[in-house]
């Protein structure tokens, strides 16, 4: 990590945790350093790929894939196109992303945390990872630690680079163009001038045209759990062509639903259709309701990586005013632009909402020859997935600004100063472009029986039908966010007095910030049906002060200790004050050890304190486990026909809390080997999660407070969304090995980064005991036992090569049927470990250029099967989460500096 210096002279440099400058060493708390040149020989191309070769990242729902869905409390419907950062799996709120030791402007739409997108990869020195979280320096929101990406400075010349990834199989073209330029030396002009611009194009990736992504097969345990299909399945209802029930030749059961294909065993006549396997979710989905009807498997037909068009651009200039004294400017820019795309809105019609299928028209399905009680006198409701309509596709585009005015330098030689004045916006409009329409419209064209929900295979919608759709969609602007940051900081550093052990240093520093949000809806999306997207949450604002200082004691003559505190003041959360300590035991010279105990404090967001709440219904069936033991065979609490439930920001939230710690050695047992091990431990308390009213209502004896009853105890509404849970436990440990040396003229260096994750522990509730969590599925984050990545590198003269794995452990999968019953024999309740290699190499022998060849996923490794319920899930038979989609791919990159 150390910077050039001047000769003879001992560079003093920052770094990550710390805003004292000292000699670079192996320091108290434990920091992984990328350089850009590692970085870009592996072939990453987007900061979110950086992040998975990070051990201590999450394995979870805050990537790309994973973030295009609407299924689970805690899915973030209005990030489509938008990358998170989750260190220790504590989600973005909990890791600090800085660009240059600064705070950058938090993702517009969701205005959780910052968008990896916006992040100026392409200009970057260096990214150091803090895996020790609740700094006390930048924050202690931080409490899954900060990711710190460090531009480029004081470049002088023009570089341009270009780079191409296409996969084996097709689908999911990655392509890149960059520039970076610089005039003005430093120190002979007294000015630099920096510019850098990169442009990524990224096409769509669909899971048909990858085999692995098949929601059929249930031999092993998985098939789709829905009945909804392009094919419509006939439902039953009062006045309706099925009654209320009908009934089988020689078959007492009275069934709920029925297909005409599922009838003739014919369901896999339509593409991704297939008979429902009534035996594996006989317990989750009646058997009345799926033994005659047709399943779909829509998650094959889901997109893996959908389109992205990416622009970053990033400026720094530089005045050199004296020797102790610089200011500088930074002007950030980006602009992303991503469609995403769910499969076709599902429709359930009713004799209600005028939706049904006229007896009268033309496409009339006739089941009497299979019901005998079938009434071809009544009208036809029945569930359908409209495909007609195409996919329900959006296009986001988030603009990222940024300008920082600072100055930085020394006062009477000994202290320094760091000033800066920063203001960061971004914005995020949404527009509908296809596969949504207004609720009224479309059930009204439904009602004339003009369009047919029972195409045959081979047949089309009439042209009027399609015409008639037409005029139900919807296109055009949806939604938009805005987020602001308005920042004013300054640190002062140096030393203060002389013990016989060595000198004492200290820092303090401020951090004055407003940041506002403001969400809003472009139409009213209440009329759109299905739509995506929150309430509206309008003109949100909190002024932060945060006041911190340091302290660096040589206790010993090899032992240092660094004492930080900080205090942060919320406008509308209050005010809390945090401490952290850190030691460096250097006993000999070739031995370190390190550790850290501190507190962190962790603000509720805009959108979990204030975002509209939202009034919706749960369909029929629900039991109110309380009422309906006190109550057995009443239908208002054993049957619920609708129950109302309230979703959104909840304004008595209370912010979550930590404490944690580091313990670790550092060992260099002889020269070119070094290796690091640390400890970590971190508990939270009054953990900030979503909840759907399901979990509310199946936790009725810890959440009553949540469940709204009228005066006779039957259940008026629930109230779900934003709750603090209980809390967390965590402990692990980080491996880092590192060894290096030369051979017959090659120099090599190997590298291993790992994460042992011993215990995730999580309580629901206030009350329920901890549950552990590692190595088991779950439909938000998965806990690994076990990640690292390594590689090794080796180099002789114009020649370079990069051969590097990345290891996830495997876990146990989700249990078909809600874990009820049997499996299939074929189930295997593992999903095995995960695999990649990537090689590439090197030539530099050209004049000015560098030319970059990999191969990545060497062994075109597929992803583990997994069983998991895709509606809860992302991913037909694997999981975005772990494994990598695009397998075999090449990757080319030209370099050219001009001098």
């Amino acid at each position: 990590m150390a910077q050039e210096a001047a000769p003879q002279q001992i560079q003093r440099v920052e770094i990550t945790g710390s805003s004292i400058k000292r000699v670079a060493k192996e320091g108290a708390l434990p920091v992984q350093v990328l350089t850009y040149d590692a970085i870009e020989k592996a072939g990453i191309t987007d900061t979110e790929q950086l992040l998975r070769t990070i051990s201590a990242s999450g394995t979870g729902a805050d990537n790309m894939t994973s973030g295009n869905n609407v299924f689970g409390a805690d899915a973030d419907r209005v990030s489509g196109g938008a990358s998170f950062a989750s260190l220790r799996g504590l989600g973005p709120n909990a890791t600090l992303v800085l660009l240059n030791g600064r705070r950058v402007g938090n993702h517009g739409a969701s205005g959780k945390a910052v968008d990896l997108n916006s992040i100026p990869l392409g200009a970057i020195q260096r990214v150091e990872i803090l895996k020790d979280g609740a700094s006390a320096i930048y924050g202690t929101d931080a409490i899954g630690g900060v990711v710190n990406f460090i531009l480029r400075t004081d470049y002088k010349g023009l570089e341009l680079s270009t780079t191409l990834n296409g996969t084996e199989h097709g689908g999911g073209m990655n392509r890149r163009v960059s520039a970076l330029g610089g005039l003005g030396d430093l120190q002979k002009d007294g000015w630099n001038i920096m510019v850098s611009a990169t442009h990524d194009n990224n096409d769509k990736l669909s899971s048909k045209q990858r085999d692995f992504a098949n929601g059929f097969q249930p031999s092993r345990g998985l098939s789709p759990d829905t009945t909804g299909t392009p094919f419509a399945n006939i439902l039953t209802g009062a006045g309706t062509a099925l009654g209320t029930g009908f009934k089988m030749p020689g078959d007492a059961t009275t069934y709920l639903q029925a297909g005409l294909l599922s009838l003739q065993g014919k369901c896999d006549s339509i593409p991704g259709m297939s008979q429902y396997q009534s035996d594996l979710w006989k317990d989750v989905t009646a058997v009345t309701r799926s033994k005659y009807s047709c399943a779909y498997d829509y998650g094959a037909d889901y997109v893996i990586s959908f389109p992205v068009e990416r622009t970053n651009a990033v400026s720094r200039g530089t005045l050199k005013i004296n020797d102790d004294h610089k200011v500088f400017f930074e002007v950030l820019g980006s602009r992303t632009e991503a469609t995403a795309s769910l499969t076709p809105v599902q429709i359930s019609t009713s004799l209600a909402n005028g939706n049904a299928y006229p007896v009268n028209g033309p496409y009339y399905q006739d089941l009497s020859q299979y019901i005998p009680t079938y009434d071809k006198t009544k009208p036809i409701i029945y569930k359908w997935r409209s495909t007609p309509w195409g996919d329900r596709t959006q296009n986001n585009v988030t603009e990222n600004f940024r300008v920082l005015l600072a100055a930085e330098g020394q006062i009477m030689g000994k202290w320094d100063y760091k000033l800066g004045l920063s203001r960061a916006e971004s914005t995020t409009k949404t527009a509908l472009i296809d596969g949504y329409g207004y609720t009224d419209k479309i059930y009204a064209a439904l009602g004339t029986g003009k369009i047919n929900p029972w195409l045959a295979p081979g047949q089309s919608q009439t042209a009027e039908a399609m015409q008639l759709i037409e005029s139900t969609k919807y296109i055009g602007a949806f939604q938009h966010g805005k987020t602001t940051m308005t920042q004013f900081d300054g640190s002062v550093s140096g030393e203060i007095f002389q013990l016989p052990t060595g000198a004492v240093s200290m820092a303090a520093g401020f951090d004055l910030r407003k940041e506002t949000y403001d969400f809003g809806q472009d139409v009213d999306a209440t009329k759109i049906l299905l739509s995506p997207g929150n309430a509206a949450l309008s003109g949100a604002s909190r002024d932060v002060r945060a006041f911190y200082a340091e302290m660096l004691v040589p206790v010993m003559k090899d032992l240092e200790v660094q004492l930080a505190v900080r205090r942060d003041d919320y406008s509308v959360i209050g005010a809390t004050t945090n401490p952290k300590v850190s030691f460096r035991y250097q006993p000999t010279s070739n031995l370190v050890l390190r550790g850290s105990a501190n507190k962190g404090f962790l603000a509720p967001s805009f959108t979990q304190l204030y975002a509209g709440r939202l009034s919706q219904e749960l369909p029929n069936g629900i039991i109110d486990q309380e009422g309906c033991a006190k109550n057995p065979g009443n239908p208002l609490f054993c049957a619920i026909p609708r129950l109302n439930y309230n979703t959104g920001g909840n304004p008595n939230l209370k912010p979550e809390t930590s404490k944690q710690g580091t313990l670790g050695i550092v060992v260099e047992p002889v020269r070119g080997f070094s290796a690091s091990l640390d400890f970590w431990a971190i508990n939270i308390q009054d953990r900030i999660l979503n909840r759907t009213p399901q979990v509310v209502l199946a936790n009725w004896q810890y959440l009553p407070e949540y469940i709204i009853r009228n005066s006779a105890g039957v259940i008026d509404h629930v109230e779900a969304g934003w709750i603090n849970a209980a809390g967390l436990k965590t402990r692990g440990a980080d491996l880092g090995l590192q060894a290096d040396g030369k051979y017959d003229g090659y120099k090599w260096v190997a590298k291993l980064d790992g994460t042992y994750m011993k215990s995730f522990k999580f309580a629901e509730f206030e009350g329920q005991p901890f549950k552990e969590n590692v190595g088991i599925f779950n439909s938000r984050d998965i806990y690994l036992r076990w990640k690292h990545n390594a590689s090794i590198s080796v180099a002789k003269g114009d020649w370079s090569a990069l051969f590097t794995q990345n290891f996830s452990t495997g876990y146990n999968d989700q249990v078909p049927n809600g874990g009820k019953g049997t499996p299939p024999a074929g189930f295997v309740p593992r999903v095995k470990h995960y695999e990649k290699y990537d090689l590439s190499g090197t030539y530099t022998g050209y004049k000015n250029t560098t030319i970059t060849v990999g191969i990545l996923n060497l062994f075109d490794k597929t992803p583990p099967f997994t069983a998991h319920n895709v509606d809860e899930v992302v991913g037909a038979g694997w999981d975005p989460r772990v494994a990598d989609a695009r397998g075999r791919s090449l990757s080319v990159n030209l370099k050219y500096k001009f001098m």
